[in-house]
């Protein structure tokens, strides 16, 4: 199904479930929301939860602007407000995970927690611009995807379909959302802001990922959070929610009953 957000692009939407906290999930750079199906396949069928895919992504619609993490926010806070959640979850992966970091820096009402996924860090990416320019193109073919997921993506191959999957999302974004990350978000520091954040924030890290790899979690994100914890999931590389969506979906069932449920 898809929300009509007013004077924002259309954002398409995966939803089932009504029993609450609502979970709503963002995906990284190069997926979508199905990128969450594994995870929401593996928690109770009557949970609820919205997976998005975000602006420039996915079936969402594709604008030419707009690809900047205040306004990436903006888009899911119109679309929690549209949809009338009052108690709801972040779940961010790596793009995703920094627009939730955002995002629950404002505390919107209901916000009962937050959960990053290999997160993008609060600071920016320490990458010289000629590497950073060279991520604009790197979803640009099949060939190139590929070689992503080999080099950087994943410490083990995944299922032929994921495969197929992650080739497909990646190749589906729109011009400015492949440049948004790399020259624009992935450059914005938002480190201050996290110390606004009142709610429990959980963090899973991939102990074999090549991205945002476990140091630059303990350096740059954990220090900030007020009330955090912790986890590693070792052998795991960066897309934790394809390689490792069990071991995820016990460690969100767990938050909801021991931090945020009742």
């Amino acid at each position: 199904m898809s929300a009509t957000l007013s004077s924002r692009p259309t954002l398409h939407i995966r939803e089932k479930g009504t029993r609450g906290p609502t979970l709503v999930f963002l995906h990284y750079y190069g997926g979508s929301s199905r990128t969450w199906a594994p995870v929401i396949a593996a928690l109770p069928a009557d949970m609820h939860t919205v997976a998005v895919d975000l602006r420039g992504w996915g079936q969402s619609e594709k604008p030419d602007d707009g690809y900047t993490l205040g306004v990436l926010a903006d888009d899911i806070e119109s679309l929690i407000s549209d949809k009338g959640l009052t108690d709801f979850v972040l779940v961010g992966h790596s793009m995703g995970g920094k627009v939730a970091q955002l995002l629950a820096s404002r505390n919107p009402a209901g916000l009962r927690g937050v959960v990053l996924v290999a997160p993008a860090t609060p600071t920016p990416l320490a990458l010289p611009p000629e590497v950073l320019a060279g991520f604009v193109n790197v979803y640009d073919t099949r060939e190139s995807i590929e070689g992503a997921l080999e080099n950087m993506l994943v410490s083990s191959p995944l299922p032929a379909d994921l495969h197929e999957q992650v080739i497909a999302d990646s190749l589906a974004g729109a011009p400015g959302a492949k440049a948004g990350w790399p020259l624009v978000m992935s450059q914005e520091d938002i480190s201050a802001e996290l110390r606004h954040i009142r709610v429990p924030v959980l963090v899973i890290a991939g102990g074999e990922d090549k991205v945002d790899p476990v140091d630059a979690h303990r350096n740059e994100l954990l220090p900030r959070l007020n009330d955090v914890e912790f986890r590693v999931l070792p052998g795991i590389g960066h897309l934790v929610p394809l390689q490792a969506p069990s071991e995820v979906a016990l460690l969100v069932k767990d938050l909801l009953r021991q931090r945020i449920a009742g």
